[in-house]
């Protein structure tokens, strides 16, 4: 390893915090400097490499491409050495359990029954990160994520937690009970979806659905079958977060695909988990088993 090759490591760091906030005022507050440091610091990095890595053009500041390979191969780094620190200081044990998931689980499926994973650890600190966003667990601090999809993703162990369908619905006052013969009749009623990339923006996708006639409303995931229940739209949902609506009748079943084997898995970084991790893991298969 040719140590003198590598830049000084408080630039590295300010660079990190930048690609990582996308703001040199947010990665001043995390590394505890100033923004003008922060920014000395991206200058000083770029000449000590003569390559540009922050495209300064626009009205804010934007990594070039090159910027965005450096700074994916030094959040991984960052990361790990973060990670070993905390396992041989013993901070890690005291760290919440960091977990991404999408809103529409986080509403419909977990929060209903953390109560029960409450009263078995209390002594465990959850901290829940609904985001639309697909998080690259090796280069965040967190722990594991939700994900739905057919899995594996690459760099991490998956395993099924809840298998189900995505579905079409709608209330029966927006779209009576005449038969839906083809997905392209369902844009001639108003949509709804979830805010960000979302288990319904990938089926829309899929399916090629778009062209709506009455317009589509994006909407927090814990809005969309509210909306939906009420006649505002055509959503589009994992089956089973819908299953009581569709026996009460509230909503009405217009498309589904029947080989779909996708569902929402566990995901983690490939390795042993920390204690904290593992009962919330367990806590999960647990749950999902017995209750669905």
């Amino acid at each position: 390893m040719n140590w003198q090759n590598l830049p000084p490591l408080s630039a590295l760091r300010a660079f990190a915090a930048f690609a990582e906030t996308r703001s040199v005022v947010a990665a001043g507050d995390a590394l505890g400097v100033s923004h003008a440091a922060i920014s000395q610091q991206l200058r000083a990095l770029e000449k000590h490499l003569d390559v540009s890595l922050v495209d300064r053009r626009g009205r804010s500041l934007e990594l070039t491409a090159t910027g965005v390979h450096l700074a994916q191969r030094l959040q991984t780094g960052f990361a790990g050495m973060i990670q070993v620190i905390e396992e041989i200081t013993g901070q890690m044990d005291a760290r919440p359990v960091h977990l991404s998931l999408t809103p529409a689980f986080a509403a419909s499926w977990l929060m209903p029954r953390l109560p029960k994973f409450r009263d078995l650890h209390p002594d465990v600190d959850l901290m829940i990160d609904p985001s639309p966003h697909l998080i690259e667990l090796g280069a965040s601090s967190i722990d594991m994520a939700i994900r739905y999809g057919a899995g594996p993703w690459q760099g991490t162990e998956s395993e099924m937690l809840v298998k189900s369908p995505m579905v079409a619905v709608a209330a029966p006052s927006l779209v009576g009970d005449a038969p839906i013969e083809t997905l392209q009749q369902l844009t001639e009623y108003p949509w709804l979806e979830e805010l960000g990339t979302s288990e319904s923006t990938r089926w829309l996708r899929r399916y090629g659905v778009s062209g709506f006639a009455k317009g589509l409303i994006q909407v927090p995931g814990n809005l969309m079958l509210d909306g939906a229940r009420d006649g505002q739209g055509v959503a589009v949902s994992v089956r089973k977060f819908v299953e009581r609506d569709i026996v009460a009748g509230r909503l009405r079943i217009l498309h589904t695909a029947d080989d779909d084997v996708s569902g929402y898995h566990i995901v983690t970084r490939p390795g042993v988990l920390r204690k904290s991790v593992k009962h919330f893991v367990n806590w999960l298969r647990r749950e999902a088993r017995d209750h669905g």
